[in-house]
């Protein structure tokens, strides 16, 4: 274990997250009911330039006035390359005690989370607010992602960053065909067998984007959760998505669509054959620890001491989403 320690972000339950519009408080109304772990209310890329300022009061009205239960409230605030971020972010923070987050969108720079962290300090400060909001940024231009170890220390707010694919296809001038989705295009071939013939093996264009903002976050303690899969009527590829990010190490997944928030919660999880293994493994070693092992086995397999700490990320996990239940 290194000497340098890493503070833990703020945990929350991540899983699913709800992305909805300001602009439609029928919307913000039914979201409430949903499954979702984390809402946030859109003010950027879901509102049209018009709409913004009305959108923002639907949002105080609505993070106000609905009961919103145990979930983590977040807005999403304009980019800080125009007019309406400032606006939102203190209008927004001075009225409405209910906000846990704000979801800062196509960060490039670590300056730009330190912008708004002083402008979200400033605001606290004047009003006096007891609980502080807690930052996301979203990874998704070129820029972002080759400074995103920067990025992951840019402030003691921050706990998360997602991946936003969609505008980072476009930054990277990928040939998307579908938002999250893959291209027949981004392929390989096998050698030629015995009679010549040849398979495609499709690849994930976007696999190595996801694997470094994951280390970046796992490195500085921060929950990596994997943006949106634009198409909601195809839940086998949303769940294909869902399934490589999971099994990576991310916290969770957006949702677009409420078709989408059951098929995050189910993926991101524990099963219960897991919960159990992760038990037995502190077991076996509480066991090992009494008769001055330092390792062991269980079931034919050497488990130690991070065995020990993959079962208890585990384990906390499943207690937090029972707690929540």
């Amino acid at each position: 274990m290194s000497f340098t320690l890493i503070q833990q972000a703020t945990p929350r339950l991540h899983r699913s997250e709800l992305a909805v519009p300001g602009s439609n408080p029928t919307f913000m109304e039914k979201s409430a009911k949903s499954n979702a772990d984390v809402i946030f209310l859109d003010l950027e890329d879901a509102v049209a330039p018009d709409d913004k300022e009305q959108a923002r009061k639907n949002i105080i009205q609505a993070l106000n006035d609905i009961d919103w239960g145990t979930k983590t409230m977040m807005i999403r605030i304009n980019g800080l390359d125009t007019h309406y971020m400032y606006r939102d972010v203190i209008d927004i923070v001075e009225k409405c005690p209910r906000l846990d987050m704000i979801l800062i969108p196509k960060v490039g720079v670590p300056a730009d989370v330190y912008a708004v962290d002083m402008l979200t300090t400033q605001v606290e400060q004047s009003i006096k607010r007891e609980k502080k909001i807690g930052f996301e940024v979203l990874i998704e231009t070129a820029l972002g992602m080759a400074n995103v170890e920067a990025i992951a220390q840019s402030s003691k707010r921050l706990e998360a960053m997602s991946f936003g694919v969609a505008d980072y296809a476009a930054s990277c001038r990928t040939r998307s065909t579908i938002i999250g989705g893959v291209n027949p295009d981004y392929s390989v071939l096998t050698d030629k067998d015995d009679a010549g013939a040849r398979e495609t093996h499709w690849q994930d264009p976007w696999l190595f984007a996801q694997q470094r903002m994951l280390v970046a976050c796992r490195a500085y303690g921060l929950r990596p959760v994997d943006g949106p899969f634009g198409d909601f009527s195809d839940p086998d590829g949303y769940l294909s998505a869902a399934r490589r990010c999971a099994a990576a190490g991310y916290e969770g997944k957006w949702a677009i669509h409420p078709s989408q928030i059951d098929l995050a919660n189910d993926v991101f999880t524990p099963s219960e054959a897991e919960v159990t293994k992760a038990r037995r493994i502190l077991e076996a070693m509480e066991e090992a620890a009494k008769a001055g092992k330092g390792a062991v086995s269980l079931d034919g397999r050497l488990i130690d001491i991070a065995s020990i700490r993959m079962a208890e990320a585990l384990i906390n996990k499943a207690d937090a989403m029972k707690a929540a239940a």
